[in-house]
């Protein structure tokens, strides 16, 4: 008898984090290494936000808080999600995390049972099918491909929808592609939704914010008020706030919902940081304006990369609307075979022989579900970036 749960056959250890580890172990060995991997931003946390951090270990702040969150830091997503997105949430609506990431897994863990489905787009955030397994459910994989935008349609949203799904994830902007849905596209998909009332929606809005040449971004129980009372509508301040460390994830949706993912969080991690729910505080209730400027810098890195990988030889990249990735496909480059002697016979093949040949981290297509295609995240300094595309420049045109 094996000493370790049979649920963790189902599951696999998350591409992205493997990526970004191996990296650092080659540039650790001496290795001329560009890690493009990462899903994090690379600009400080804001002074302000450190400050009130600060604050709270100077004041005594260091002690248990509730499970799910202070009331200071649930009033301020409260009047977020007001300001934001014109959604009305009281205190007992607001589950607060230790990142975006435990938000969804304690939604998934408190309502699935074995035979419940989840539709999930793919291209997918690598943890969602995993998450779903661990729960106990079953992940319904629809593919959404470039010749779509990488969105999902109305139609085959209808299509994959049964008796047993539970749960609908939408994320958008997307990781990894950063296509970003637009109001009728949503409304579109919210339709379908409306029909079938057992469905739930876990929209996950955490690049919200990372949006350019004037997208205007929305979320579905804002555009469908009739799937307020079953969606759960999640955000956090990693990646806008550059708080990627700090772990804090929230959501606001129906009271009973809520109260269950208090119960499963409060048997496993309890509360999240005190600190970082103070500093969170300060971040979502102080100046937004370094917003926009860091969107300036990110915007003008999409079109860099985007037009130096459509300059490769065999790749093929999308201009997406936000979040910070690229999603190139490298369907040309498919049976071609590198300056050292490796034959790609697939994106994971790709992806490694860059690694070894050109010394360049991205991660494979596979990990999200569509293929042959990579993920870039330009979330790193433009020389680093300018670098590691004419690296993947000069790797493509060796290919024979």
């Amino acid at each position: 008898m094996s000493f370790l749960s049979a649920t963790l056959d189902r599951v696999k250890p998350s591409p992205t984090i493997a990526v970004s580890t191996m990296a650092r172990e080659l540039k650790a060995a001496g290795k001329d290494v560009i890690g493009l991997g990462a899903g994090e931003p690379d600009f400080d946390t804001p002074a302000n936000i450190r400050e009130a951090g600060k604050a709270a270990i100077d004041s005594g702040d260091t002690r248990y808080t509730a499970p799910d969150g202070t009331p200071e830091l649930k009033a301020a997503i409260c009047a977020k999600f007001k300001r934001d997105n014109g959604l009305d949430y009281k205190p007992a609506q607001i589950s607060v995390g230790t990142g975006g990431k435990q938000i969804l897994y304690n939604a998934l863990m408190a309502t699935l049972n074995p035979g419940d489905e989840v539709v999930i787009p793919a291209p997918y955030w690598v943890s969602y099918p995993d998450m779903v397994l661990l729960a106990g459910g079953t992940p319904v994989i629809v593919k959404a491909g470039a010749d779509a935008d990488y969105k999902l349609t109305p139609e085959a949203l209808d299509a994959a929808i049964t008796d047993k799904t539970k749960w609908f994830i939408f994320n958008s902007p997307s990781n990894p592609t950063g296509a970003a849905y637009s109001r009728d596209e949503l409304q579109a998909l919210t339709d379908v939704l409306v029909k079938y009332p057992h469905v739930w929606v876990m929209s996950d809005d955490i690049y919200e914010h990372l949006v350019y040449d004037g997208f205007e971004f929305f979320t579905p129980a804002q555009i469908e008020p009739a799937l307020y009372e079953r969606t759960l509508t999640c955000n956090g301040v990693s990646k806008a706030y550059a708080m990627t460390g700090w772990r804090i994830g929230y959501a606001g949706g129906p009271e009973k919902l809520i109260g269950a993912m208090r119960k499963v969080q409060s048997q496993s991690t309890s509360n999240p940081c005190s600190i970082s729910q103070a500093a969170a505080v300060e971040a979502l209730n102080g100046p937004q304006d370094f917003i926009p400027a860091n969107n300036e810098v990110f915007r003008r890195r999409r079109d860099m990369v985007v037009e130096m990988l459509n300059a490769a030889e065999g790749i093929d990249c999308p201009k997406p609307e936000g979040a910070f990735y690229v999603y190139p496909s490298v369907t040309a480059c498919i049976g071609k075979t590198t300056a050292g002697g490796v034959k790609i016979v697939n994106d994971e093949v790709f992806a490694t022989a860059l690694l070894e040949e050109k010394g360049v981290a991205v991660v494979f297509g596979a990990a999200f579900g569509l293929e042959p295609c990579f993920r870039v995240s330009y979330a790193t300094s433009d020389e680093l970036l300018r670098e590691a595309c004419t690296r993947i420049q000069d790797f493509c045109a060796s290919l024979r």
